[in-house]
């Protein structure tokens, strides 16, 4: 299969599909009359609905109710000024970012209780009267008293001043805006009833601050970077427009404004939509997926329960695809193929639910199955996750029944995945199992969004746990996402499975694949690419790759074979120029033992043979000790990597490597 043509975006068009979103004329505009009592319409109920909450069952809500009274226990996080300013000083943006998000939590658990347990108290009732809705308003207040909603790192404004403290009359509207805006929209909704009568004043307060920092600013500011109207729509857009969407609906009382606001919401979140592949990959990985793709459907439900069918777009053809992104990169427990910056092991505050409600609705058992084997491992409810996905995995019934019920197997495992779009394949020894031989591959370019320089770099699972791996992303700093970025040695190609014929890998979209073909069959399945494109202009005349999964056969066990041919361009420097040599690199997780012509990685009971041709390579390992918690939360205390000098010409011959199970 050859490089694919640019997708059409004109069928998936969520103005054109929500026929009564247009520009409102003269007369009565429509969406006003669609959005009318919209609250009093959605799957969550305030705290009054007390079937709804009680109904919860009874593991979910000891556990949320045993979080919540560790949480008052230990004292709020404070959100300081110096920590904020750290990015300016010493590029550390985690000591805000980590208590701010401590705080979220901290609040999230507290609006859950409350909501629980149904708990009131009048407003002169005494302390303890209503200990978790007390504490609840006081975390509350702490985010509607902070300076900034806004992360540091994306604060344009304050970096245009020379300043490093956010000006609270010149909010910028981010991430961390778009999540604290939620959060008190959506505890406005559920605890309302319960706040009026225990902190008169409080929602009144809540929406103060809502208008000024998002509402506001979203109306006015029409070119915010992340809308996308250059093309460029990422991850931020449906995190965003999601946000607003809820404050808009639970937090605006004016009719008018609350249509005019959803209006920019459906056009912006088709700015979005316009750049998903038809394939339904995420170039940003798959921890991304639940911050972008994840985010737009939450978003389309959100607007088709406050409209009703004729604001349901959920139809498109591009969502089932879309929906299946994560179940395609998974390769068993929670190991997920992580291409950009996606952790190899996924975090496990994941809202399961969303992927089984879409599962349902697209009635996929695929997507289905994999979000009930992962919603299995752990909580129901991830208040980790935001308060706005506990409540919406509270409040569905048909999730926990279907928790509780057996297990389907792993119906999701396809023998084979191609998405053409963003060239990635995940090849198995067979379908709906982790057993066996997993290889992924990619050809992409290294301008993808939140990209490592890694065209034509591969994966290696056995039974399912990775063991030639992408190391994943480090914790970000505020150089993470400017000129400094592949600073970083996780990001750079000398830690990825690419050759290093002379020269790194080079950044941005012109570097690379090119002549991207696949071969699928019973017997194999292989990614071939050009990679010369991907480095230095004039050092290769052609850099050929191939991986291939060989399946097993009664004489020959099933085994992946990476090839290699290449010609450097004339006069570049190239393997007949020993100053510099051509270098092969595999980053392995794993005890590693090193022996002529192969090496044996060992991890967890598993057993991987690596092969070559020692006459014509020179073998070194080296071991990186990791210090990034991040980076150690999927592999522990340290990677190895095997490097191979490549001691002759292969202009020819391939150079052959080859990964099998060792017994």
């Amino acid at each position: 299969m050859g490089t694919v043509e640019p997708v059409s975006a004109a069928h998936r068009s969520l103005r054109d599909r929500l026929g009564p979103v247009p520009e409102a004329g003269p007369g009565a505009d429509p969406l006003v009359e669609l959005l009318r009592d919209a609250r009093a319409r959605l799957r969550v109920p305030d705290v009054t609905a007390r079937p709804v909450w009680d109904a919860v069952d009874a593991a979910t809500r000891r556990g949320l109710l045993d979080e919540a009274a560790a949480e008052l226990r230990r004292d709020a996080p404070v959100l300081t000024a110096s920590d904020w300013a750290r990015t300016f000083r010493d590029g550390v943006r985690t000591a805000y970012e980590d208590a701010a998000g401590r705080l979220r939590e901290r609040t999230t658990l507290l609006v859950l209780a409350a909501t629980l347990t149904g708990e009131v108290a009048a407003a002169d009732a005494p302390p303890g009267a209503a200990p978790h809705l007390d504490a609840a308003a006081d975390a509350l207040v702490a985010l509607a008293e902070a300076s900034t909603w806004c992360w540091a790192p994306h604060d344009r404004f304050a970096d245009s001043r020379g300043e490093v403290l956010p000006d609270p009359d010149r909010p910028f509207l981010d991430l961390g805006a778009a999540e604290v805006a939620s959060l008190l929209a959506w505890a406005d909704h559920v605890l309302g009833p319960h706040l009026d009568r225990r902190i008169p004043g409080l929602r009144r307060r809540l929406r103060r601050e809502v208008d000024l920092r998002v509402l506001i600013p979203f109306e006015r500011v029409r070119d915010w970077h992340w809308i996308g109207l250059d093309g460029d729509a990422h991850n931020w857009n449906p995190w965003v427009h999601g946000a607003v969407l809820a404050a808009a609906l639970l937090l605006t009382d004016d009719e008018e404004r609350r249509a005019r606001l959803v209006r920019l919401v459906v056009e912006g979140l088709d700015h979005y939509l316009a750049v998903l592949p038809d394939d339904g990959g995420i170039d940003e990985g798959v921890a991304y997926w639940w911050q972008g793709a994840g985010r737009l459907l939450e978003a389309l439900d959100l607007l088709a329960d406050a409209g009703g069918p004729p604001l349901d777009a959920r139809d498109l053809p591009v969502f089932g695809p879309l929906s299946k992104f994560p179940s395609r990169m998974h390769l068993a427990g929670d190991w997920y193929v992580n291409a950009g910056d996606a952790p190899a092991r996924l975090w496990p505050d994941q809202p399961w639910h969303l992927l089984f409600q879409w599962g349902e609705r697209l009635a996929d058992p695929g997507v289905r199955a994999h979000a009930l084997a992962r919603g299995r491992d752990g909580a129901a409810v991830r208040p980790r996750a935001g308060l706005a996905r506990a409540l919406a995995g509270l409040t569905d019934p048909r999730w926990h029944r279907a928790l509780t019920a057996p297990a389907a197997g792993s119906t999701w495992l396809s023998r084979e995945t191609w998405l053409p779009r963003v060239q990635v394949l995940v090849a198995r020894e067979a379908a709906g199992t982790a057993a066996g031989l997993t290889l992924a591959a990619k050809a992409g370019h290294n301008g993808e969004r939140h990209n490592h320089l890694d065209v034509g770099s591969y994966w290696v699972a056995l039974d399912g746990r990775p063991l030639v791996v992408d190391i994943g992303q480090p914790t970000y700093t505020a150089s993470s996402f400017g000129p400094d970025r592949y600073q970083a040695w996780p990001l750079r190609s000398a830690w990825h499975n690419v050759p290093e014929p002379g020269a790194a890998q080079q950044p941005g979209p012109t570097h690379a694949a090119d002549d991207v073909r696949v071969d699928l069959t019973p017997t194999g399945a292989a990614l071939h690419a050009e990679l010369a494109g991907a480095y230095p202009p004039g050092l290769l005349r052609s850099w050929r790759r191939s991986l291939r999964l060989v399946r097993a056969t009664r004489d020959s066990p099933a085994h992946i074979l990476v090839e290699d041919r290449w010609t450097p361009a004339p006069g570049a420097p190239g393997p007949a120029r020993p100053a510099h040599p051509v270098l092969l690199r595999h980053v392995l997780s794993g005890e590693v033992e090193l022996a002529e012509g192969r090496a044996r990685v060992t991890a967890e009971g598993l057993a991987l043979s690596i092969t070559w041709d020692p006459a014509r390579a020179i073998a070194h390992l080296e071991h990186r000790p990791l210090d990034d918690p991040l980076l150690r939360a999927s592999w522990g205390d340290r990677l190895a990597r095997l490097t191979l000098t490549l001691t002759a010409p292969c202009a020819e011959e391939p150079f052959t490597v080859r990964m099998e199970r060792s017994r």
